[in-house]
């Protein structure tokens, strides 16, 4: 059965003042759920069906309430709810700034939609990036579409906000901080490291003006055929599952 009390966290967590109180997040379906318990994110309530239950006996000596298809409807953020709710804890990380150093890692420059920065971070996972820092305009990695979109990537990836300019800043002597801009190099003529950084720019806007200055290598991934007129842009997530794959194709 479903309390009232239950009932009320859940929703709250809607909203992201609350995500950041609590230390909580919701995640919905089986997939997402199960990879994240086998990833020893940290549970602080299940809410499922008795089908889902029984269909998933090795889910034990966590905090479950088996609950109606009615009551998970009301406690889901979904349109049609997938068996099962959980509600985890916030994973912590140290920020450690030097791993651009040793490996390729992403940054995003505001990317304020909460479905692309999931998308991006199940893309990072899956070509094997384990870390992404995002500026304070970012969406918020706890919305629950955003842990939706990421599909259990999130247990893998490591997410942290930060100032990304001066993190930029102080990497730019260091190493290569790689950007796409409509003027930059075509990246499939480029040559490429398997360390760095790689900045994804806002939906609308691209990379900040502020940011820009700090990019030292501009890529660019061209249309096909040059000459035809196409779409002005990428989607930004589309953009970096492009860009990720060449830079893995390299190494």
């Amino acid at each position: 059965m479903l309390s009232k009390a239950l009932l009320k966290l859940i929703k709250s967590l809607e909203i992201k003042k609350f995500r950041k109180e609590y230390e909580l997040f919701v995640a919905e379906g089986g997939k997402t759920v199960c990879d994240l318990i086998n990833l020893n994110i940290e549970v602080e309530h299940i809410i499922a069906t008795k089908e889902w239950l029984n269909n998933h006996k090795e889910i034990k000596n966590l905090n479950i309430s088996e609950v109606s298809e009615e009551e998970l409807k009301r406690a889901s953020f979904l349109r049609t709810p997938q068996g099962v709710l959980a509600v985890f804890k916030q994973p912590k990380y140290d920020i450690d700034t030097t791993i651009p150093e040793r490996e390729l890692c992403l940054a995003l420059d505001n990317v304020q939609d909460p479905g692309n920065l999931g998308t991006i971070i199940r893309i990072a996972d899956w070509f094997g990036i384990e870390n992404i820092y995002c500026s304070q305009g970012c969406a918020d990695i706890y919305n629950p579409k955003t842990i939706q979109a990421t599909m259990g990537a999130i247990g893998r990836v490591k997410i942290h906000y930060i100032n990304l300019f001066n993190f930029l800043n102080n990497l730019k002597e260091k190493v290569n901080i790689y950007g796409t801009f409509l003027n930059g190099e075509n990246i499939y003529n480029k040559s490429l490291e398997n360390r760095g950084i790689i900045v994804m720019g806002n939906e609308g806007n691209g990379i900040s003006e502020e940011c820009s200055k700090i990019i030292n290598t501009r890529l660019f991934v061209p249309n096909y055929p040059a000459e035809r007129n196409t779409s002005e842009s990428l989607n930004v997530s589309v953009a970096t599952a492009i860009i990720c794959s060449e830079f893995r194709r390299r190494f």
